[in-house]
Formats: C-alpha cells, structure tokens, sequence
C-alpha cells in the first residue's frame, strides 16, 4: 500500500488539504450477532469482470462481482498510477477477500456470504459518489445484507 509519505510534495498536499464530508448526526443501528449476518464486500481497488467496462478517470460508479465469479475473471481497471496491483496478481483476496469470506462462512463466524460484491475506482473522489452509494444501500438491502466488509485499496 502507498503511504502519504512515498508521495511527493505537491500529492501529499493535495491529499492533506482535501475536505471531509461533515455530518450532522451519526445514525446508528444495533447489529444482528455476526454469526448470524449476511456479510458482502466492498471494494475500492477498481475491480471488474473480465469483459466488464473498464473504470476510467473519475468514474462515480462500481462494477458487480457475483460470489461464484473465479478469481481468473477478475482483473483491476483502477486508473491511479500509484495504484500498486502487484498483491492482488499474487492474491485476489487482498482485493476482494472472498476467499476469507466463505471460510468464515463455512465455519459459522459469520452466518452467510452476500450473492453479489461491489468494487469503486477509489482515486473517485467522495463527493462524486453519493449517488451510486445511495443506489448501492438499495441493492445491499436486496440481497439482506446486514453487514459489510469495506476493502480500501
């Protein structure tokens, strides 16, 4: 993972002087135990399927990846040039741990896998992505997914 300090002047007072959305109240909710939660995955390292639009330069959308998709059809779209994909060539779960997620699955941490997964380009800028977030809330309802396993790449 890049870290502030390995970028150079100008990035790293770009990304220091970016401004947070502010909130004026915290919502808040009692979970399910979660051993008994539909868990799904939300990526921001720009993944795609094999044959999916690829995301381009501040793209405010995301891409679907079905539970049952091999880890041979994925691959990584993300456009930042800081963007190191070398651990995702090694192992996808460091993207997209599905993998991890089926496991806990299987041994009863968590009470179930999600159907579909999603992915962002994360060089998006927040403010851009209301929308589909709002769009994305809708779908994860859908599927009843109680709780979700944010992947920040």
């Amino acid at each position: 993972m890049v870290r502030l300090t390995d970028f150079d002047d100008i990035s790293q007072d770009y990304y220091t002087s970016m401004e947070m959305p502010h909130f004026a109240s915290t919502p808040w909710v009692t979970p399910k135990p979660i051993a008994e939660a539909r868990v799904a995955i939300i990526s921001t390292a720009g993944l795609q399927r094999r044959g999916d639009r690829p995301f381009s330069v501040n793209s405010a959308d995301y891409r679907l990846l079905p539970s049952d998709t091999p880890a041979a059809d994925l691959e990584i779209s993300h456009i930042s040039t800081n963007f190191d994909r070398s651990g995702f060539q090694q192992d996808h779960n460091v993207a997209l741990p599905i993998d991890r997620l089926n496991e806990f699955a299987a041994e009863g941490i968590i009470g179930s896998v999600a159907s579909i997964h999603y992915s962002f380009m994360g060089a998006t800028h927040p403010d851009k992505l209301e929308r589909a977030a709002s769009q994305l809330a809708g779908l994860l309802k859908q599927d009843q997914v109680d709780a979700v396993l944010l992947v920040p790449i």
